[in-house]
């Protein structure tokens, strides 16, 4: 249960003393082993062709839409709302006690999953924007967008800047610029490597006389009208991990205490926040890979969110009833 550590800080932590890593609960030589590792294979397979989790067939007893997982999740906050980079330390510290919450590959570095959402750091980004040639931004003007581009085929990733890029001077925003995510591939575990994205930030400022509401609304219609784009154009390999001017999220394939070696913008003292959800994830019935990473752009689960394809169905069925004076034409971008 949270309670208070430090004064101000409020915080859940997991000991270091509990286990470690996850085992197969059979043994090596059985049918089930050897159609795990067919699985595995023909997943790795089918990733380095660039096809998405859903292209793979049901076979036997897998049923893809039945997929749902089991992670942990926690958070640290200080409860005055003061920023600061000692927020972001206590929680990838905690993330780190959070490992035995994942699986690991056998390499011992590939992970089904870590990540942490936080604000906005302002004064990184502000500092970034002016590297990039903008003009002064103030901080409640900017966004940012974490982007996963393909890691092989850039011809797909211009025409997806480019969507991007269209989508934003569409809805009146001005485009500061793109900055390549400075990472260190070193600390990642073969797997993970090999199916690694380019990670790259698209910055955003509000356009002038633009209110709250409107500058959040246009944002989220970027996103989807991007999402509808690559859908029609065919575009595989790019994912939107978050796009907002309030929060962003730094996730990957991995091991929870390498999240912060790998993402060096994680390092750096003027990241500051006054909270942060952090997650680590245990892949139980859906395949690992980059986009599967929590936390997500709003939340982060523990596995209890099992009825995907039910909710998407039931949506679905219901987009043509729903109406917004605030969405008007615009609930649903295309």
């Amino acid at each position: 249960m949270p309670g208070p550590v430090s004064g101000a800080w409020h915080f859940l932590f997991c000991t270091e003393e509990d286990t470690h890593r996850r085992f197969l609960d059979f043994p090596g030589d059985s049918d089930p082993f050897r159609n795990y590792l067919g699985q595995e294979q023909k997943r790795i397979q089918m990733e380095q062709h660039g096809m998405h989790r859903f292209s793979i067939p049901k076979s036997g007893l897998y049923r893809p839409e039945f997929e749902h997982d089991a992670c942990g999740v926690r958070f640290v906050a200080d409860i005055s709302g003061n920023r600061s980079h000692d927020i972001l330390r206590r929680s990838v510290r905690a993330l780190a006690n959070l490992t035995h919450r994942g699986a690991m590959d056998a390499d011992a570095k590939t992970g089904d999953g870590a990540g942490v959402l936080t604000q906005i750091p302002t004064k990184l980004f502000a500092r970034e924007a002016g590297r990039l040639g903008f003009r002064e931004v103030e901080s409640n003007n900017l966004a940012v967008g974490m982007i996963f581009l393909s890691q092989s085929d850039s011809l797909s990733n211009d025409r997806y800047r480019m969507i991007i890029d269209e989508a934003v001077d569409h809805y009146g925003l001005d485009l500061i610029g793109w900055r390549p995510v400075p990472v260190d591939n070193s600390v990642l575990g073969d797997r993970a490597a090999d199916l690694k994205p380019d990670i790259q930030q698209v910055l955003v400022a509000r356009a002038e006389r633009m209110s709250d509401a409107e500058f959040e609304r246009a944002l989220y219609l970027i996103r989807r009208q991007v999402e509808r784009s690559v859908r029609r154009h065919g575009i595989e390999g790019c994912y939107i991990c978050s796009l907002s001017n309030r929060t962003i999220v730094y996730k990957g394939m991995m091991v929870a205490a390498q999240l912060p070696r790998f993402y060096r913008d994680l390092q750096d003292r003027d990241f500051e926040t006054s909270h942060a959800v952090f997650h680590q994830r245990y892949s139980t019935n859906t395949l690992p890979n980059w986009f599967l990473a929590q936390p997500f752009r709003g939340l982060a689960h523990n596995g209890e969110i099992n009825t995907l394809q039910g909710n998407v169905n039931r949506m679905q069925a219901r987009e043509s009833e729903m109406e917004s004076k605030a969405w008007g034409r615009d609930m649903f971008p295309g």
